[in-house]
């Protein structure tokens, strides 16, 4: 099993904080938003390298985290090109650069960079195992006005199988939100092509699996650990006070 790191949008919601810096290098209780995804993904046994695919814009600054890093596992920085917001491949684009650029033939963690949570990734990827399909991370956060604003959302149906997927839905129809955390089975990656030789939306991730469970099972691991989506400036004050590793 591969891993990745969604890390390569311009987090223009942020400015001025991220005009010069990456959000995913952006500290939280001492440690860099991205310290804390990487410290649970080495926790995960199965995974063999860890990419984080960025940008032409920052990707310096990325190689010089890794130069500091210390990891049990390899890790590369893929620059996927971009130079600007206008013209960013967006999640799905990003995850589909990386499958062709480093020829992964693997089942494959996916995180977004922004992404702070507290479940453990280790158990995740044990369910996984255990439904040998693809599986997404979800929580219930028991709110359907911030759903129907902010994120896609899950039904779910015996042994947790999605049975339904919308993103941002007017009316939702259940508390169960998408998280952006994916383990992708090897076999599902080859529908990347044809989800966007469809004209299918490339900028969220969570488009893809509602795309793959129209097709084949997907299901969804439900967790109740506290999680962050370092959107705005609200949920990083939110993080920073609340987080607690």
């Amino acid at each position: 099993m591969k891993a990745l790191v969604l890390a390569a949008g311009y987090a223009t919601r942020l400015y001025p904080l991220t005009i010069n810096r990456p959000k995913a290098l952006l500290e939280i209780k001492g440690k860099t938003i991205l310290d804390h995804i990487i410290d649970r993904i080495e926790a995960v046994k199965q995974v063999e390298e860890i990419l984080i695919v960025t940008n032409s814009k920052f990707s310096l600054a990325f190689e010089q985290w890794a130069a500091e890093r210390k990891t049990t596992k390899p890790l590369k920085i893929i620059n996927d090109t971009t130079m600007s917001d206008e013209d960013r491949l967006g999640a799905i684009g990003d995850l589909e650069y990386v499958v062709e650029m480093e020829k992964i033939v693997d089942d494959f963690l996916v995180v977004a960079g922004d992404n702070l949570f507290q479940f453990s990734l280790a158990k995740f990827v044990d369910f996984f195992r255990e439904k040998n399909s693809s599986v997404i991370a979800c929580r219930d956060i028991k709110n359907l006005e911030v759903l129907s604003k902010k994120y896609g959302v899950v039904e779910l149906g015996e042994n947790q199988k999605i049975t339904g997927f919308e993103e941002k839905p007017e009316n939702p129809k259940t508390t169960i939100a998408a998280t952006a955390c994916y383990v992708f089975k090897k076999d599902d990656l080859s529908l990347l092509k044809l989800y966007i030789k469809e004209g299918n939306n490339l900028e969220n991730a969570g488009e893809f699996v509602k795309y793959i469970s129209s097709k084949r099972d997907v299901y969804g691991f439900v967790f109740t650990e506290k999680w962050f989506d370092i959107g705005s400036f609200e949920e990083l004050g939110r993080a920073r006070e609340e987080f607690d590793g």
